[in-house]
């Protein structure tokens, strides 16, 4: 299957997003493909053809330098026409949502958007998708000839499991005029400014409803200190304004991926795990055995967290004095 990742970039700099995008085009695919689209991106190009795929496409134009809806939709038909790949992956970011519906529709085809999973499936792939807020997971599989159309959820696939390569690099000059962009270039979407940016954390401690009041989260944010980790929490905890909201992790909070999420007094509501699941290793600790929690973590500890917690982080202390 001839699967191609379409790379976001901003600023000159790769979208972390698409690390995770081709990153699941290399598990997919029996033959990787990306595209960046842009003016002078010979350097991102050359960056992205470090990475195990057949070639990285460079599709420039002096009206690509600035994103516009119609301009990548009119650039990147041109090249799927051309290189007739079986399925298009994208990162699910603001500028995915903006113009890969329009580009899915070009070809008749529609978007399967915000994918958590996938795998092969009889010749094809099958996309996990979750509905109603994260209760539901669905299946879905697209029917017919490609190219086929997907956005991948933040934190779905591990950029760890990158392979390393040397890519070919091709330039594709697509055929665009002025009059075919009706958008005027405006500032790109930023969230508002956060204080702390978890999705950068290598370390996150996260406190759920477990810890029963306001005054003992210091329980926990001792031994977030102790690791030199972001203290991090459910919903709940932010709900109460026990945390700020910035702090929260899960479907309606920050998509992270550390090196190691240690989850405190958090059941596992499957809102939360959405945003922590795609960490490498995950820690949980919590007196309900049966708590979903421990159905993803790595290495789970069955206890009360207020004998754990201040345990663990004096062993913690001692290791690293």
């Amino acid at each position: 299957m001839k699967v191609l990742a379409i790379l976001e970039h901003n600023a000159g700099r790769l979208h972390r997003m698409s690390w995770e995008c081709l990153a699941a085009v290399q598990q997919l695919a029996s033959e990787a493909e990306a595209a960046l689209v842009g003016s002078s991106i010979a350097e991102l190009a050359r960056e992205a053809a470090a990475k195990q795929a057949a070639r990285v496409w460079a599709v420039e134009h002096p009206l690509l330098e600035n994103y516009t809806a119609d301009g990548y939709t009119a650039a990147l038909e041109q090249l799927l026409r051309k290189t007739t790949p079986d399925l298009v992956l994208l990162p699910h970011t603001y500028q995915t949502r903006d113009f890969a519906p329009k580009l899915a529709t070009r070809f008749g085809r529609a978007l399967i958007s915000d994918a958590i999973a996938a795998g092969p499936e009889s010749g094809s792939v099958t996309f996990v998708r979750q509905f109603f807020q994260g209760k539901l997971s669905g299946d879905v599989r697209a029917a017919g000839p490609g190219p086929h159309f997907a956005s991948l959820q933040a934190g779905a696939w591990r950029t760890d499991a990158l392979a390393a390569g040397s890519a070919t690099i091709e330039r594709f000059a697509p055929q665009l005029d002025a009059a075919q962009i009706r958008q005027t270039p405006e500032a790109p979407f930023r969230e508002a400014e956060r204080a702390v940016d978890l999705t950068a954390a290598e370390l996150i401690v996260s406190v759920g409803r477990g810890i029963g009041e306001k005054d003992r989260i210091p329980v926990v944010e001792d031994l977030a200190k102790a690791l030199g980790a972001e203290l991090a929490a459910s919903r709940p905890i932010c709900d109460a304004g026990w945390l700020p909201m910035e702090r929260q992790v899960g479907s309606s909070g920050q998509t992270v991926s550390p090196k190691l999420y240690l989850a405190v007094g958090i059941s596992g509501a499957i809102q939360h795990l959405v945003g922590m699941k795609g960490s490498k290793t995950i820690v949980a600790i919590n007196k309900d055995a049966n708590a979903p929690i421990f159905e993803v973590a790595d290495y789970g500890i069955v206890g009360d967290l207020f004998e754990v917690v201040p345990a663990l982080a004096a062993e913690i202390r001692k290791v690293k004095s």
